[in-house]
């Protein structure tokens, strides 16, 4: 318990500043980062202000707002594009990936240590290659984070990278404080109906098999996927404000796909597959749904939006023009 109570004390500080400003959070982001550190830089494109990464489901009259979000952003990054706000007005219920309301239980601290750490006699040391615990080594030598060595060798890959990743962007002004926690306390306060598309069970059990049968791949790709993060980054959240798909399937889903098919099929498709038809079941009612999950789950051919016009429903992307909002088809 000692490591996880010196991480969420690393992220209450960041909890803090957001606090400062107005926003409080509500969650250690584990399981939600991981899609941030695979990336690849591309240019910036262009497109209208008035789009975001937000877009209207609808079959007849009822509608489902579906919104790719950032789990985690710069105070600089707000307010937040008005489609957002727009819908989270309209909406009775919202939903997110997982319950982020019991990230910061006891019984979750308790799980985090008994599924994401080597519990068998197992450490970072004898489970990694050579060449990837000497590169662990010096990164984290050098790269002035706040955790010593000794801290993540029981760490198995999925928690130690999803660890370093959320440390990484925190150096560069990122707080735990992103558009899903910002959401779900606003819910919170305004007693808006709120739901999971899968439990915090789930979500663990997946970064328990993060990077296994791999892991010293895994590890060292990720580490060079540190050295251009702050570039990265910028980018990401640049085409994630703007709606610009393409650039945003640029930087996800090819370079997911070159170095893990593996990883590509648990991260993204699997939990799609899963999450389909508990948002198809949300028209069978007459509330309206802010359905709110990492953007990279919108993107490709295996993505939400692809999966659900396959499906016959209409997708159009949210945008808003002269203060009124207009749908502009996929």
């Amino acid at each position: 318990m000692k490591v996880i109570n010196f991480l969420l004390s690393i992220v209450k500080e960041g909890e803090q500043d957001m606090s400062k400003q107005g926003r409080t959070t509500m969650a250690w982001p584990f399981a939600i980062v991981l899609t941030l550190a695979t990336t690849a830089t591309s240019a910036l494109a262009q497109p209208s202000s008035s789009q975001t990464s937000l877009w209207v489901i609808s079959q007849g009259e009822k509608q489902v707002y579906l919104g790719g979000t950032i789990h985690l952003l710069r105070n600089s990054d707000y307010p937040l594009p008005a489609p957002f706000e727009e819908a989270y007005d309209r909406a009775d219920e919202l939903y997110f990936e997982t319950d982020l309301g019991t990230i910061n239980s006891p019984s979750f601290q308790q799980q985090v240590m008994a599924q994401l750490t080597y519990q068998d006699g197992r450490s970072l040391s004898n489970v990694l290659n050579e060449e990837a615990y000497s590169a662990l080594q010096s990164y984290v030598t050098d790269s002035g984070l706040p955790i010593p060595m000794p801290m993540l060798e029981s760490f198995k890959p999925g928690l130690l990278i999803s660890t370093l990743s959320v440390l990484e962007m925190q150096k560069l002004g990122f707080t735990p404080q992103g558009v899903d926690a910002y959401f779900f306390t606003r819910a919170i306060g305004d007693g808006k109906e709120r739901g999971q598309l899968e439990s915090i069970e789930e979500q663990l059990a997946m970064l328990s098999r993060m990077g296994e049968g791999y892991e010293s791949d895994y590890v060292l790709y990720s580490l060079a996927d540190f050295e251009q993060l702050e570039d990265e980054l910028e980018n990401i959240v640049n085409h994630w404000r703007y709606g610009s798909t393409d650039s945003l399937s640029n930087d996800f889903i090819g370079p997911m796909r070159e170095q893990s098919e593996v990883l590509y099929q648990e991260l993204l498709v699997d939990r799609n597959n899963n999450w389909i038809p508990q948002i198809e079941a949300m028209f069978n009612d007459d509330d309206t749904e802010l359905v709110l999950v990492g953007v990279a789950h919108m993107l490709g051919e295996d993505g939400l939006l692809a999966a659900l016009s396959s499906r016959g429903y209409e997708v159009t992307q949210y945008t808003v023009s002269d203060g009124d909002a207009i749908g502009e088809e996929e």
